[in-house]
């Protein structure tokens, strides 16, 4: 085809990375073209972000009513109506699909709603749901596949066995729920069902829930969600699972002693892995690993003309992660590439409640490494309006290397909106003395943040 393209720049895959990408580079004029098999918005709109936290929204004020006669509000007896719920979190999700499409069309990206398949360096055959077929031609194409579940091969899936994705689409409210994995989207769920009266088991065969978060905040998290009522199993491995009249149990072992847990049904909370169409890859001799598709620091392949972002490179699959990615990715190609991405400066949040939110190093992590740093902690039970709200406990941990600020974490309410400050100061390497020198309004919570 020499250098006669169809595009500009081709993009395989309409979630969070992938739309970023196709948007942004629209916007620096180049002229492109994504194509999504199913949804617009993918795993993010559809099967994670959206649908989890709106449900969390109604979890988490129903739950506030218990708050409200400390603050002098008497209500009568509170109920919930599931299928208003689940009217809510479909109409979240139609919103952000409806949103991220309208976003590409007004940028003057081409959609299409099909399966593209990378057949070359420069070439992807496009196949409609009609069965048509077409060749498009670009220099650059972008891989976003995304990620899927992981499964457990002890735990075949099932009426009674789902994976996350599967849980999202049930109509009822399950009344006793098994949860398999402590990671985050165990952890979501877990607070999600506890809070609308669902009883919970949690399962994790590590030895503490969110094994690779700040130790202290999830020892405080955990003991939250047994106050929940949630029953909490660590350092447990599940043996099996047989379907009974009632639901199903769960044959599972703890410290040499084993154990059987019942409920309704098992929600497999066991990570996410990326999703790889292995024959492409091999067709154009594309280097990957089970982990996920092989990039540099530009999201570059080692074939030219070809990137990849989000979670189909692996590493932390966050929403955000992918968008920065993308955004760069066409900075780098079409723009003047002053948006970059920095991958330690990429914040993580668990949407419990309250959240538990951070930004690169935990103290566990930094001594791993062997650095030298200094830790400093500031308790939410020092802040007036944590206390004038309710907000309950919580705390802000700060990790210094040579003076510069290298990790971040906060537990506490409104965690998810005051890490961005301290990603802001990880990023820039802020130095410890250009922190004390933010002048925060008083009173707001913010001031937590103070050193």
């Amino acid at each position: 085809m020499g250098n006669t393209y169809t595009h500009d720049f081709i993009v395989i895959g309409g979630g969070p990375g992938g739309y970023a990408a196709a948007e942004n580079a629209a916007y620096f004029g180049a002229r492109v073209c994504i194509i999504e098999r199913s949804d617009w918005g993918g795993t993010c709109t559809h099967r994670g972000c959206i649908p989890t936290k709106a449900l969390l929204a109604s979890s988490k004020r129903f739950s506030d009513l218990k708050k409200l006669k400390r603050l002098g509000i008497s209500v009568g007896d509170s109920s919930f109506d599931f299928e208003a719920i689940k009217r809510h979190q479909m109409q979240m999700v139609r919103l952000s699909a409806m949103g991220i499409e309208i976003t590409l069309r007004e940028a003057g990206v081409e959609l299409k709603m099909g399966e593209g398949v990378l057949v070359g360096n420069n070439e992807v055959e496009f196949r409609s749901p009609a069965g048509e077929r077409q060749m498009l031609s670009a220099p650059y194409i972008a891989i976003a596949w995304g990620s899927e579940p992981k499964q457990l091969p002890i735990l075949r899936r099932g009426p009674k066995i789902l994976t996350s994705d599967e849980f999202l689409n049930l109509t009822t409210l399950p009344k006793k729920v098994i949860i398999v994995g402590a990671n985050v989207i165990g952890v979501e769920f877990a607070t999600f069902l506890a809070e609308m009266g669902s009883s919970v088991t949690l399962v994790e065969i590590l030895e503490r829930i969110l094994p690779y978060e700040d130790e202290e905040a999830a020892e405080l998290l955990e003991k939250d969600l047994k106050q929940l009522g949630v029953s909490i199993y660590t350092s447990t491995y599940i043996k099996g699972a047989q379907e009974t009249p009632d639901g199903i149990a769960v044959e599972a072992e703890k410290g040499g002693q084993g154990l059987t847990l019942e409920g309704d049904c098992i929600l497999l909370c066991v990570g996410r892995k990326p999703r790889l169409y292995k024959e492409q890859l091999d067709a154009v001799g594309l280097a990957y690993t089970e982990e996920g598709i092989v990039v540099d620091k530009r999201m570059r392949t080692n074939i030219p003309g070809i990137f990849a972002v989000g979670d189909v490179t692996g590493g932390m699959m966050l929403a955000h992660r992918a968008i920065q990615q993308g955004r760069a990715l066409a900075s780098c190609l079409f723009g003047d590439g002053t948006i970059t991405y920095i991958e330690e400066a990429v914040p993580s949040v668990v949407y419990s409640h309250p959240p538990l939110a951070r930004v690169g190093f935990t103290v566990r992590e930094a001594r791993n490494k062997g650095l030298d740093i200094e830790v400093i902690k500031k308790d939410y039970s020092a802040n007036i309006m944590a206390r004038t709200e309710l907000a309950g406990q919580g705390f802000v941990k700060y990790v210094f290397h040579e003076n510069r600020l290298i990790g971040a974490t906060i537990f506490g309410a409104e965690s998810s909106e005051l890490i961005v400050s301290l990603g802001l100061a990880v990023a820039g390497r802020i130095e410890r003395q250009v922190l004390s020198s933010w002048i925060i309004p008083h009173p707001t919570l913010s001031e937590v943040l103070r050193i």
